[in-house]
């Protein structure tokens, strides 16, 4: 461990106190600032629309999507959502509240990790929990992910108030943090199943082997009573879902969205196995060449039992890493809670270099500024028009304005996710629920047939607007576009 001298009062960390309350500022800004842009991608709309779903059934337990169920991800984020949308109504700003206020847990569980650190180790300076929290606030992945109304961010705040429990138990032995470790590891498996338990499991395995030492007797003997901490927490929603929905959702949900997602490509997601090792890297910006080198040290430290907080941090980068790497499916989010670990590791490296240079703490806490604010003006000046094409809210509401609002609607050319919630039913679904995909203008011919609808909303790419105005089987009436789709109220020639 480099060597750090404890600040005094002469020395300080070379930033003001009015300038760190200025960041405080920004950083709750940046993660609080547009949250109502529309939703963007296929899963912010469809979560958010199974969340108002439950909220207007007033049901907590069974996820529903188009009235069908939907047992694809358990409860904790559509409860967040259901709990924001009964306060401030139903909107993408409620939707969103939830990741963005865990993405702030996130950050503040970081700055309890580091405060622990210095309470525990020695070489950290007590400066090391405001940078850790700085550096945490300002990296690309947290950020985010926590702007989105989707479940990744969800489970990283769990798991790493988990971790956190943990080292401070190991640290100090006391009974709380062992109860809250529990508690946690309970809270992220309603927040994304059942690596809520793997992961922070195979972590502390991890972390003992890498110490070359044994468990605590106390740690040992909260095997018998830890886990029905667990399960208490986590029955509150599998309990009722089992007694309600039986083998369907133990099929649904754990056979087929725990296993099969993991062995096999059945979602569609596939991606190289080393996916994770580039994309980890990047979600660590802009501290990613400290990250590179705090993570090269720990493991040329590997075995080093003076170093734990390194150590704990990289057994707990390791496992997620090499979990999601044999997965058959693979998406960016996965990996987010090798985060946290990932920028312990770079300010375990950095900040030694930022208290033997006041040049480099002003450089770094500027450049964690100049990251909050450039977000901030992204959702201002950025976001609106790329929303705009990348939603279907626009054209929807266009084809309301003109007297459409109860019409049916469907697509040609690829499904627009995004309508699942601004289109809320009244779209064109198969026997199983699922948007209809249609391929020309005489696909939707039949289906204005066989539906007996005598008319149709389609949203269609600009680029395919000939299947709808050259077709011979039906003719169209342009109503607006986005930039990228256009939509037609469609009648049968």
């Amino acid at each position: 461990m480099d060597e750090i001298s404890k600040s005094d009062d002469s020395r300080s960390s070379g930033v003001p106190g009015w300038a760190w309350g200025v960041a405080v500022l920004l950083a709750v800004a940046a993660y609080l600032f547009d949250l109502s842009v529309p939703f963007l991608g296929p899963d912010e709309p469809r979560y958010a629309q199974v969340a108002r779903e439950m909220f207007e059934r007033g049901d907590w337990v069974t996820p529903m999507l188009a009235g069908h169920n939907w047992f694809e991800k358990p409860v904790l984020l559509y409860w967040l959502q259901i709990t924001s949308f009964s306060v401030f109504g139903v909107s993408e700003f409620a939707a969103r509240l939830g990741p963005a206020l865990f993405g702030v847990a996130t950050v503040v569980t970081m700055y309890l990790f580091g405060k622990r650190i210095v309470e525990s180790e020695s070489g950290f300076s007590a400066d090391f929990p405001k940078w850790l929290a700085l550096m945490t606030a300002s990296t690309l992945g947290i950020m985010a992910f926590a702007h989105g109304a989707s479940f990744d961010i969800i489970v990283t705040f769990p798991l790493t108030a988990a971790i956190y429990n943990f080292y401070a138990f190991d640290r100090r032995e006391k009974s709380h943090s062992l109860l809250l470790f529990y508690f946690f590891m309970g809270v992220a498996v309603l927040a994304k199943g059942l690596i809520g338990i793997v992961f922070p499991m195979a972590i502390v395995g991890g972390y003992f082997v890498l110490q070359r030492r044994l468990p605590s007797r106390k740690l040992l003997l909260s095997l018998l009573w830890g886990p029905i901490v667990s399960l208490a927490v986590i029955a509150t929603w599998y309990g009722p879902m089992y007694a309600r929905h039986g083998w369907e959702f133990i099929d649904e949900f754990i056979i087929q969205h725990h296993f099969q997602r993991f062995t096999s490509n059945k979602y569609l997601h596939p991606q190289p196995f080393i996916f994770f090792w580039w994309v980890l890297p990047l979600m660590t910006l802009p501290w990613l060449p400290f990250f590179l080198a705090g993570t090269w040290k720990a493991a040329r430290g590997i075995f080093s039992k003076e170093d734990s907080a390194r150590t704990l941090a990289f057994a707990w980068l390791m496992v997620p890493l090499v979990f999601f790497s044999f997965s058959g499916s693979k998406l960016p989010g996965y990996i987010l809670p090798s985060v946290p670990p990932a920028i312990l590791l770079a300010a375990i490296f950095l900040i030694p270099m930022l208290e033997r240079r006041k040049m480099f703490r002003q450089l770094a806490f500027a450049t964690a500024c100049v990251i909050f604010a450039a977000s901030i003006a992204i959702f201002i000046f950025v976001m609106p028009s790329f929303a705009r094409s990348d939603s279907a809210k626009s054209l929807i509401a266009s084809a309301n304005r003109m007297g459409y609002g109860e019409d049916k609607l469907t697509s040609i050319f690829g499904v627009p996710h995004s309508a699942e919630y601004y289109a809320a039913g009244r779209l064109v679904r198969d026997a199983e629920g699922k948007q209809l995909r249609i391929w020309s203008g005489w696909d939707l011919a039949i289906v204005l047939k066989e539906r007996n609808l005598p008319r149709v909303l389609v949203i269609v790419p600009l680029k395919q607007q000939k299947q709808i105005l050259d077709s011979p089987a039906v003719q169209g009436q342009f109503i607006d576009d986005n930039g990228e789709y256009a939509i037609y109220m469609v009648t049968p020639r």
